[in-house]
């Protein structure tokens, strides 16, 4: 799939997102603005910007609102703010294949930009329009859902005692969350009915699952293209989904064995490869893919209730792309 090709079928719509994450970023620091301009050089697939405007479009028939715009540009400045803040907490030295601000310029310097990046996100949302007291309330929402995934996935890294309940509780919040606000924003800002309401919601939710799910099997199964080793959630004490399927393939006298290597991991890096070995030999990559594609049909299943539309077409596909990417 061609994320590019999407940009160019959003057209203005996309240049006006754009735009709007460029002019909210604008500082008269120069320093300031020369983080800010690395940042957005290396910005990813900003797909959480990509689905707001394609789901504002496949529920409205092609039409996006200014508070569209807004919505879909506070997604990405919130998401890169989150992610400038993980790098911290995770000491990070790369993110999408480059240094991260806080290698190249300290924590302190990477907390500082995050803080300023989500107070901007907050400002667009602040709008004038009736439905922003209700946007509001979506990202608060969300803004709480990533405190509480970053302090229960800390929680469960200290005891490696993660189950399945934790982990989905985790990546909702950590992953998802972000991903409905969103899609349901959006939805919001051009007064789509309840229907098309619970698609963007149900859409976003079963896609933002399967994203998170399809990184961490490529933590098991990619490449360094990724921009970061194999088994690095491993070495941050992080049971995901790869590794718990495999743990439920084998005794539990073994899988206590598994789960004591992670608690002590930090002081023996050198568990890293063992522990990608027993995933890769007690089908963990193999099972977590089933689940991933569970969540990816749910994710489809939910765009029923849309009109067929060149939009709708592409949230499909994205969806499918989520379970194929390779970075």
């Amino acid at each position: 799939m061609d994320i590019n090709r999407i940009k160019d079928f959003l057209g203005g719509d996309w240049d006006a997102v754009r735009n709007l994450i460029k002019d909210s970023l604008r500082s008269d620091i120069g320093l300031l603005n020369d983080v800010n301009g690395s940042i957005l050089s290396h910005s990813g697939k900003q797909l959480r910007p990509l689905l707001a405007l394609m789901m504002s479009r496949a529920c409205s028939g092609g039409r996006v609102s200014e508070a569209t715009v807004r919505y879909a540009a506070a997604a990405e400045l919130l998401h890169n703010a989150t992610l400038l803040h993980d790098d911290v907490a995770d000491d990070s030295d790369q993110r999408r294949g480059v240094p991260t601000i806080r290698s190249l310029m300290g924590p302190s310097v990477s907390v500082l930009v995050g803080d300023y990046w989500l107070v901007k996100a907050m400002e667009l949302i602040l709008g004038e329009a009736s439905s922003d007291t209700r946007v509001i309330k979506i990202f608060s929402k969300t803004l709480s859902d990533l405190a509480e995934g970053e302090m229960l996935q800390l929680q469960k890294a200290q005891k490696g005692d993660t189950d399945m309940d934790d982990y989905l509780r985790i990546i909702y919040n950590k992953t998802a969350s972000l991903f409905e606000a969103a899609c349901l924003s959006a939805a919001v800002s051009v007064g789509a009915s309840a229907e098309k309401e619970e698609a963007a919601r149900a859409y976003s939710h079963a896609l933002g699952l399967a994203f998170q799910i399809k990184d961490d099997i490529l933590d098991y199964s990619g490449t360094e293209s990724v921009g970061k080793p194999l088994g690095v959630d491993v070495l941050e004490q992080k049971i995901t989904l790869p590794l718990l399927a495999a743990l439920s393939n084998v005794s539990e006298e073994e899988a206590s064995e598994v789960r004591a290597r992670i608690r002590d991991i930090v002081s023996h890096p050198e568990y890293r490869d063992g522990i990608v070995s027993f995933v890769r030999a007690n089908r963990g990559v193999e099972d977590a893919e089933k689940l991933l594609d569970t969540y990816v049909d749910r994710a489809v299943r939910a765009l029923d209730v849309l009109e067929d539309s060149p939009e709708k077409s592409s949230l499909v596909e994205l969806a499918y792309f989520t379970a194929k990417r390779v970075m």
